[in-house]
């Protein structure tokens, strides 16, 4: 525990002892975290199943997060706007409220979110969250995400936050709603019964805490938030004073290319940091419009990147944190703007404006550029059999002691791929290549990782939908690191852009290519033998 905690009478937090304390928080991530593991096991689409794309929460009663998964930083970090939301419907015992609406709790329409009341003695002490991807919600494109959307409309079934179960009563007509607008309803349903089996999970499991160790329980999720925000305190306070700048591009919204600047002012004083994105373009015309509270989880991911890893992620975390931008901007749009691709893109750019600026005051934590893209893949038919999305890995940009990591998911996301067999049997689609792309890792003393090849043949008239970024700028080198190498989109063979809606014939190949991270350092000082290994391994020379 760090010297600046503040400790209790008994030695550690707010009067519980260390121990408690460390049990305490440890059985509260647990549940969080079984929450998870009942979601992903119980699923039947593969984008939840196979890829985990979801994320699982626990928050105490006033709407704090006290615990999560391990999951994905743009879910959990917007995860809080979703119970203020449902908090100011006066929730009560047996409750589950659904949500995706990006304009009043929600991420963008895919991510469907249910906020369960945990009520285990019949007052309400907090919240279950469970946030997964659909992988369709309706709209305008198969898989809700069309490249070229221009209003929120475009993009799938907007739900406000609506009890889909009241007092323990299933609302069968919200089900009814949700399936007659969805082109997979079976599915939906099926990943929605998962939810609320995870969310279920987590009251049967606080409840046997609060058997357990009593009203300490509440006391402690006071004590777990009060001791991360302590922590991230004292980590920033080790920062120094100042303002950092930065400045980066999307590469247009899907209706022009014209870059969309995001600018990033981050001030540092004391034990704060502040993030301003004065100076980003107003709100587009396109998809990439991220509502505030994507912004606001791109920057608490950044604080937990620079901060000690092992401080507990939770409520207290964000405290020490603000975010502002400019209403009907970029990053925080006015509606019926089109979102789908600011949770997925936009998200992935603000954090690297972030990391970049405070790279200066930092500089032996922050590494080169990463990929700075999810590279969203979506491949489905309009009579609704099937919908598959992905978002592939990339490069990791090289960090200050060590190489990029190849092939792996940076950012925002924490997914994992779809494994070729499961895809194959759940889609009409067959992967032809799957492969690290040589020599996409930009150079340095240390190299960046490699980026991917990934080759699908769809046997099946379909539309194919692309949300992609890195294609005409580069991930950054760092330290007179070079560049990461740009992706690329293929269709047939033939490039497509960054962000395309697109009908196939059956037969048709989609490759995409994605981008390498950037290397750290001068390439003159690379270790010989690490270059040797880099040669024999095939990461480097032709692609």
């Amino acid at each position: 525990m760090s010297d600046d905690v503040t400790h209790g009478e008994n030695g550690g937090v707010d009067g519980i002892d260390p121990v408690t304390l460390e049990i305490l928080r440890n059985q509260l991530e647990s549940v969080a975290t079984e929450m998870g593991h009942v979601l992903i096991r119980g699923a039947y689409s593969p984008n939840i199943k196979e890829r985990q794309d979801c994320s699982t929460a626990l928050f105490d009663a006033s709407g704090r997060m006290v615990a999560q998964a391990e999951h994905i930083p743009v879910h959990l970090g917007a995860m809080p706007d979703a119970v203020e939301t449902v908090l100011e419907l006066d929730p009560k015992p047996g409750d589950v409220f659904v949500l995706n609406d990006p304009f009043a709790g929600g991420t963008h329409l895919p991510d469907v979110t249910l906020v369960s009341t945990i009520a285990p003695e019949g007052e309400v002490i907090g919240f279950a969250v469970s946030r997964a991807h659909h992988a369709d919600v309706g709209g305008s494109a198969p898989g809700s995400m069309p490249a070229g959307a221009r209003e929120i409309y475009e993009e799938g079934l907007r739900l406000p936050a609506v009890r889909l179960v009241d007092g323990g009563e299933p609302n069968e007509a919200v089900y009814e709603l949700i399936r007659a607008n969805v082109r997979t309803p079976d599915e939906r349903e099926a990943d929605l019964r998962a939810q609320r089996a995870a969310n279920a999970r987590a009251e049967e499991r606080v409840g046997e805490l609060l058997d357990e160790h009593g009203s300490t329980l509440i006391d402690a999720f006071d004590a777990v938030i009060d001791y991360s925000r302590e922590r991230v305190e004292a980590e920033l306070a080790d920062l120094p004073d100042g303002t950092y700048r930065a400045r980066d591009v999307l590469e247009g919204d899907g209706v022009t290319d014209d870059d969309v600047p995001i600018e990033a002012t981050v001030t540092v004083e004391g034990a704060s940091i502040a993030v301003d994105f004065s100076g980003t373009a107003a709100q587009v015309a396109g998809n990439l419009n991220a509502p505030l509270s994507v912004a606001k989880s791109a920057v608490y991911f950044v604080v937990r990147a620079i901060t000690d890893p092992e401080i507990p992620p939770n409520h207290g975390c964000y405290e020490p944190v603000s975010v502002s931008a400019p209403e009907g901007s970029l990053l925080d749009p006015r509606p019926p703007a089109a979102v789908v691709g600011g949770n997925v893109e936009t998200s992935q750019r603000v954090t690297d404006v972030t990391l970049a600026a405070l790279a200066p005051a930092v500089p032996d934590v922050v590494p080169a550029g990463g990929q700075g893209t999810m590279n969203n893949l979506i491949i489905g038919d309009r009579s609704g059999e099937f919908t598959y999305y992905e978002t592939i890995g990339g490069g990791f940009g090289a960090r200050p002691g060590k190489d990029g990591m190849d092939g792996v998911q940076v950012g925002m996301t924490n997914t994992l791929n779809t494994p070729v067999e499961a895809l194959e049997a759940a889609y009409p689609l067959r992967v032809e290549r799957y492969a690290l792309r040589p020599a996409s890792g930009g150079d340095g003393r240390y190299r960046g990782g490699l980026g991917l090849e990934r080759t699908v043949t769809v046997e099946t008239d379909a539309t194919v939908s692309l949300l992609t970024e890195r294609r005409r700028t580069a991930p950054a080198g760092l330290a007179g690191g070079a560049d990461g190498a740009m992706g690329k989109n293929l269709v047939d063979g033939e490039p497509v852009p960054a962000k395309a809606s697109i009908d196939v014939a059956a037969g048709s190949t989609v490759s995409i290519r994605t981008p390498g991270g950037g290397g750290h350092g001068d390439p003159a000082e690379r270790d010989p033998e690490a270059g040797e290994r880099d040669r024999r391994d095939g990461k480097v020379g032709e692609e």
